[in-house]
This record gives C-alpha cells, structure tokens and sequence, in this order.
C-alpha cells in the first residue's frame, strides 16, 4: 500500500470549492491510461479534503452541492473523471512523451504536402513542431487538439488534408486473408466475383496510401490489383 508521502493528489473544482483526494500514483495513472478498469486500492486516505496537505477536510455540505452525494468513492469516481491528477515528473514526462508521438502518427497518416502531394516525412514533421513551439497536452485526447496543433503548423509547413477513394482487387487466394485488414481501413463497396476474388472501394487519408498498399501487397505477395477512383 502506498503510504501518504508517496502519494499524489487528485482535485475538482466547482463553484470555487476545491475538493482534493490522495490517490497511488502507479493506480491512478493506469486508471488514465484505461489499463485499469476499476478504482480499487486507488484511495490511500479514506477522506476528501478542501486542502489535502493542511489535512483540511472538506465539508459534507460542499460535497453534496458539488457531487450530490458524500460517498467517498463516488466522489473519487467523478474526481478522476472530470477532474485533474498531479502525476508525478517521470509520469508526466512519459504521458507526454505518449501524447507526442500519437500527434505525429497522426500528421504522418492523414496529411500530404499540397506541392508535392507527397505525406511529409517524420522528421520534418517533427522540427516544424519544435519551430511552431508546439505544445502538447499530455492529458487531453489528440483528436482534440490536433486542429490547434495544425493551425500552428500551417505557416512553417504547407499541409493538406484529403481522402482518396481506391478501388481495390484481391486475388481468391488471398481474399478471405486480406477481408480484416480492408475493412479496418475503411471498405465503401464491396464485391465477391464468381472467381472468388474480392473487388473492394477503399477511402482513406492520401496520406495513408504508401502505408495501404505496402501492406497489401505483402499479404499478398504484390498480386493485388488498385487503382485510383477519380471523383
């Protein structure tokens, strides 16, 4: 059991109340991070503070403004669904870290440069987010501050994002095979041939081609059939 000065806190804000809650920081990372599914053992003191390290506690009352409630794990739940954790250094580092190369796997995806319609390369990407001095929120999910992140970019390196419809055809052989991985990216249409080959429409980020159709043609064994659909 973690002992109160490894501990870190937990907060929640509401009509300028401070609740605050002592959680393992080890538990409450893996909560974030979904690879814990429950809040058990994530308490290591059984109370809610207005001020954790004054020991404050904080009032029934104020709880049951805020939560509706003073159960203390139904509090911890709302805690650390609607409030913030203070991770510590090395957790924060690494969640960060985490963050950052899932902007990236996403800009590597879904954009082309519009004067080459080419994706950029990792690397490029990454020194234009050192220029725009980009800052990624090791909390908030990707998708949700990946416009912002591409607004900063825009005038340091030309991007655009598009999707290309490709029509797709897989031998009999490696049809039923390659089925999982077509849908995963995204099938349109879709047609069985009386030869038992599959004839598929694709739509995914021009970006993504590269990516598609070097993994196509492994399964494969580059006996696929594509070809772009004009719109």
């Amino acid at each position: 059991m973690t002992t109160l000065d490894k501990a870190i806190i937990a907060f929640y804000e509401r009509d300028g109340k401070r609740f605050e809650v002592y959680v393992d920081p080890e538990a409450a990372y893996a909560y974030l991070e979904k690879r814990k599914p429950d809040l058990k053992n994530m308490l290591v003191a059984d109370e809610i503070y207005s001020d954790a390290k004054k020991g404050d506690r904080a009032k029934s009352t104020d709880l049951q403004k805020a939560f509706g409630t003073t159960d203390v794990m139904e509090v911890l739940g709302i805690i650390m669904k609607d409030g913030e954790v203070q991770l510590t250094t090395e957790q924060r580092k690494k969640k960060q870290a985490e963050r950052y190369k899932q902007i990236v796997a996403i800009l590597l995806r879904e954009s082309i440069d519009p004067r080459t319609k080419a994706p950029h390369t990792q690397i490029r990407i990454e020194q234009a987010l050192k220029d725009a001095r980009v800052h990624v929120d090791p909390f908030k999910d990707p998708r949700d501050q990946i416009e912002e992140i591409i607004k900063k970019l825009r005038p340091i390196l030309p991007m655009k994002f598009e999707k290309v419809q490709l029509a797709v055809k897989v031998p009999a052989a490696f049809a039923h095979r390659s089925y999982g991985v077509l849908k995963n990216y995204g099938i349109k249409k879709e047609q069985w041939a009386s030869d038992g080959s599959l004839i598929v429409v694709i739509e995914i980020f021009a970006g993504m081609q590269g990516e598609f159709l070097d993994r196509l043609n492994k399964m494969t064994v580059g006996q696929v059939e594509t070809r772009q659909i004009e719109r």
